[in-house]
């Protein structure tokens, strides 16, 4: 099992060359992402790695560490449950308060807002998401088979990683695709970007956009491509549940038909830019 510290502020470039300079004999592959589909070695070896992701705040998300204290950690792992359970527009401070026996002055000193507390979850799921594509596609040469493993990944509910945080991943995801685009459209959005808060988001996109451009080197928009993978990839599911007319993915809970549509989706836009093959 492996530690890593991650600040929520820095990219993570010192993973990636954490797992480029490991042995193979160091990793495990973890059966959750074979049964999913994703990408193993062909002797079996690394797929992903044990991880403990630790997040230090940015001051302005928390006010203090919630991971430094029982209370904290409660906070965020009961009010993840409470907030997928009853949505972010009901969830309260005061009703997350008598959910874990406490004051709501106590989570007051943790988180300044509801939607601060929204965007510490987010950045938790943004950065596991970062973490498994960098791991995931460490032994993957070809630039199609890449994307076609991001695209699983980002559609897929996230597998389990024996990462050792307590958080209900399911509760995370589901978040994910109902509540994250209310982190930023907001009237403050360019006041919470300037405080460096979408910074994982960014740095998730930025990491999506290169393997875009890995395969299609000429495309003039891999960002703009890459932050509308991952929108429809939270999206679609969402509509399929709760506005079906408004998707043809189904809501049978079937990754592979959301996975088929981006593929699509995506190929069909890079391949007019993609260098032929002789």
């Amino acid at each position: 099992m492996f530690f890593i510290n991650a600040t929520i502020d820095k990219r993570f470039i010192f993973v990636a060359e954490f797992v480029r300079n490991c042995q193979k004999s160091f990793f495990s592959v973890n059966p959750a992402f074979q049964q999913k589909g994703l990408p193993c070695a062909p002797d079996n070896s690394v797929t992903v790695m044990n991880l403990r992701f630790t997040i230090r705040p940015n001051e302005k998300l928390a006010l203090r560490d919630p991971e430094s204290s029982e209370l904290g950690r409660k906070i965020v792992r009961q009010g993840l449950v409470l907030m997928h359970k009853i949505g972010y527009e009901h969830f309260t401070f005061r009703k997350l308060a008598a959910e874990i026996d406490t004051k709501e002055a106590s989570i007051y000193r943790y988180f300044e807002n509801k939607h601060r507390f929204l965007l510490y979850l987010l950045t938790w799921h943004w950065n596991i998401m970062e973490y498994t594509v960098i791991v995931s596609l460490r032994n993957i040469d070809d630039s199609v088979e890449k994307i076609r493993a991001l695209i699983r990944i980002v559609a897929n509910d996230a597998p389990d990683l024996d990462d050792e945080t307590g958080l209900d991943r399911n509760a995370l995801h589901g978040i994910a695709m109902a509540e994250s685009s209310k982190v930023y459209l907001i009237k403050e959005v360019d006041e919470v970007n300037r405080e460096q808060l979408f910074k994982p988001y960014k740095d998730l996109c930025g990491r999506i956009a290169g393997l875009f451009g890995e395969y299609a080197p000429t495309y003039p928009y891999p960002r703009s491509l890459a932050s509308t993978v991952l929108e429809m990839a939270q999206l679609q599911p969402y509509f399929a549940h709760h506005l079906p007319a408004l998707t043809d993915v189904g809501r049978d809970d079937d990754p592979d038909k959301l996975i088929s549509f981006l593929e699509n989706f995506v190929f069909s836009v890079l391949d007019k830019y993609a260098p032929k093959k002789n």
